[in-house]
């Protein structure tokens, strides 16, 4: 059976290294989006907590060896949490390209309306002509415009990339509010 006092510096270890791993998850993203001042701030909180865990795992490393299995954990966990966090963040700026055949300018105008700014070009496809919209919005901005967008062509195809620096941005006037704030959830 385990030692009590393995178990507890092995949860402690744990759930450290998910914090460490998770903040430096984050931090990448933020790093490789330019935003430096935030980038060091989580380095600093980073590279605190890795010392502090790495540093107990190996004074203890010879007497308690399983601490590498709690380690090794927490280090894969917080890989996981920190991608999760980093989605529910959603930072960024993105460029959405839109391209449909039948509904380019019904979805201009409807995204327009919510004053979400979107430019059209017309082009050829494989089957004939279409219609491409170009839109840089936030990353969190997706949550409400593809569903609104394919509610409108089910038949839509969609590519979005990272946009890494932008002269100027739009933002909606009107962005429905999420989670918690939503009135749809409520009853």
């Amino acid at each position: 059976m385990l030692e009590q006092n393995i178990l507890i510096t092995g949860l402690f270890v744990f759930a450290a290294r998910i914090c460490d791993v998770s903040i430096g998850t984050i931090r990448t993203i933020m790093t490789v989006q330019g935003r430096t001042v935030i980038s060091f701030i989580l380095a600093l909180f980073e590279i605190t907590i890795w010392v502090l865990v790495a540093s107990t795992v190996i004074n203890q490393v010879h007497d308690k060896p399983l601490l590498v299995i709690f380690y090794a954990f927490g280090y894969a966990t917080g890989n996981v949490v920190g991608i999760l966090v980093e989605k529910k963040l959603a930072f960024g700026v993105i460029i959405l390209k839109l391209l449909t055949r039948t509904a380019g300018r019904e979805i201009a105008d409807h995204l327009r309306e919510k004053g979400q700014a979107v430019t059209i070009f017309v082009g050829e496809g494989m089957r004939g002509p279409v219609s491409e919209l170009y839109i840089a919005c936030r990353r969190r901005d997706l949550k409400w415009i593809l569903p609104e967008v394919t509610k409108m062509d089910k038949e839509i195809f969609y590519v979005i990339e990272q946009a890494r620096a932008i002269s100027k941005m739009l933002r909606p006037v009107h962005t429905p509010l999420g989670g918690w704030r939503s009135t749809e959830k409520r009853k």
